[in-house]
């Protein structure tokens, strides 16, 4: 590089005019080619205010719930004994041990969707919205142990040790199996949908709201100097492969989560005298108008969707990290993925609601009880009018000052590890799609860590909208794939239960 493009560069990087000239580029170029995909996915039942695809995941997760005989709490028990290590064989193929499988894909789904995709979810549709995210986490946990079982039974198995699963796997031998057509046709569709979802709920929402965070701290300055730091960071760890990413989740998740639900747990200790009213709120405003945003309806729309974002049941993209495991049970691994939705929705993210409720966040009129709403019409008004991650920030810090630095971390933390695990879903779904090789997977590699730049830099409104277009997405192709594929794995759960119960299967000692 010659000295007048390097004196360029200093200018442009000195000069807060034009970097932020940058930021609002990347912007509407992001905004305007991504806004019919949005529609498309998020539009209304005909007559109604309720997206199709809410729907779609909700009837999903309560039929596999109740076809699987609410495995969900039938298997809980037997789903901590199984990560423990209790059933544990290090002779079975796999990369992974169930432990690491579980922290992999949860580092995909626990991050900046409980911290900051619950508040815009309170923030919409007030505390009902809670209730609606539990009740969907739970649902969930049936649909995650459907997928994850078909991921491990039809994964592929290479000589080097190394694994390739997932919902693109089971659509094609799942459904030749069964002599289905389409399987194919689905498989490329999902992979397709997959990388779109990597770039963008599992990349870009992760980037934007780091950022976010990080200039609520420190002060405004552009993203894209964040975005290169963290594309920095992510591909030096990515490059390693799956076990070097299992191996930096296995201590991320569990300190971040404990960390950042302790200190929530210590603000509703504090606040215990409100815990019954914030209660009341929650199921109140799940079956009332409160003054929020769509009322009930509203409340049970956001409740779901951010849900739906956080914990990603019924998406398929746990099924991938799950394929990885180290089991000759296929059952095994979805009777340990259910362990999922609950820690990611029914703890952390009730944890975060709580905290927003209790702390007095969002405004009610002192007369009517009612939440008030903003002036853009689309929110509740909050007390410093803050929203997303920033609103889960003023919560924590109105009781300890000083917790916003370690939100910083904790966000950090969070969006780092939720990047690597999705930079893993799409690897799969694009060597699914153009084939294994060092090379090939190189590519995908450096796309991803530049859309880190293009996530930190992006606004959050068309960011959010094309991260869960993209996601619910591929739950469209996965959920149909399931439908048909759920009589199989209801054969492998009757048939590993019974054996389980007959002590055919028994601890690994």
């Amino acid at each position: 590089m010659n000295k007048a493009s390097l004196a360029a560069l200093a200018a442009l990087i000195a000069s807060p005019a034009a970097a932020q000239g940058i930021d609002e580029t990347i912007n509407q170029i992001f905004a305007s080619s991504t806004g019919w995909f949005v529609t498309l996915i998020f539009s209304n039942f005909p007559g109604t205010t309720f997206p199709w695809i809410v729907g779609w995941l909700v009837i999903a997760a309560t039929i596999f719930t109740i076809y699987f005989g609410f495995i969900q709490i039938r298997a809980f028990g037997h789903a901590l004994a199984l990560v423990r290590g209790d059933y544990s064989d290090p002779n079975d193929a796999g990369e992974v041990s169930h432990f690491q499988a579980l922290t992999t894909a949860l580092s995909g789904t626990v991050g900046l969707g409980n911290i900051a995709g619950v508040a815009v979810a309170i923030g919409i549709g007030g505390p009902g919205a809670t209730f609606w995210m539990i009740v969907a986490g739970l649902l969930g946990m049936a649909s995650k142990f459907t997928e994850c079982t078909l991921g491990v039974k039809y994964r592929n198995e290479y000589a080097d040790g190394t694994v390739s699963g997932g919902p693109m796997y089971y659509m094609t031998k799942g459904f030749a199996e069964r002599g289905l057509p389409g399987g194919k046709f689905m498989a490329v569709l999902f992979s397709i949908f997959c990388i779109l979802g990597s770039f963008g709920g599992g990349n870009m929402f992760q980037a934007n709201q780091a950022h976010a965070q990080i200039t609520n701290v420190v002060g405004p300055y552009p993203g894209w100097i964040t975005g290169l730091v963290m594309a920095i960071i992510v591909f030096l760890v990515i490059v390693g492969g799956l076990k070097s990413i299992a191996s930096v989740t296995e201590k991320i998740v569990p300190f971040m989560a404990a960390v950042y639900v302790g200190t929530a747990l210590i603000i509703i200790g504090m606040n215990y005298d409100m815990i019954g009213t914030a209660f009341g709120q929650i199921f109140a405003g799940a079956f009332t108008n409160d003054g929020v945003v769509g009322g009930a309806i509203g409340a049970l729309i956001q409740g779901f969707r951010r849900a739906a974002f956080s914990n990603e049941a019924g998406v398929g993209s746990a099924a991938i990290a799950h394929s990885a495991v180290r089991t000759k049970e296929p059952v095994t691994e979805g009777v340990v993925s259910l362990l999922e939705p609950f820690i990611d929705t029914v703890v952390i993210c009730t944890m975060t609601a709580l905290v927003i409720i209790i702390t007095g966040q969002l405004i009610q009129d002192p007369t009517t009880g009612l939440f008030l709403i903003n002036e853009a019409g689309d929110g509740i008004q909050t007390v410093t009018g803050n929203s997303g991650v920033a609103l889960t920030s003023d919560a924590f810090s109105s009781a300890f000052g000083w917790f916003r630095y370690i939100l910083v971390l904790a966000v950090v933390l969070f969006a780092f590890s939720t990047m690597i695990s999705w930079s893993y879903y799409g690897l799969k779904a694009w060597t699914f799609l153009f084939g294994e090789g060092q090379t090939k997977e190189l590519i995908f590699k450096v796309i991803f860590c530049l859309f880190v730049v293009i996530g930190a830099s992006a606004g959050l409104g068309p960011v959010i909208d094309f991260s869960d277009a993209a996601i619910f997405a591929m739950a469209v192709v996965n959920i149909l794939a399931l439908y048909l594929l759920m009589p199989i794995v209801k054969v492998e759960m009757n048939r590993y239960l019974s054996r389980l119960k007959s002590g055919e299967i028994r601890k690994f000692e």
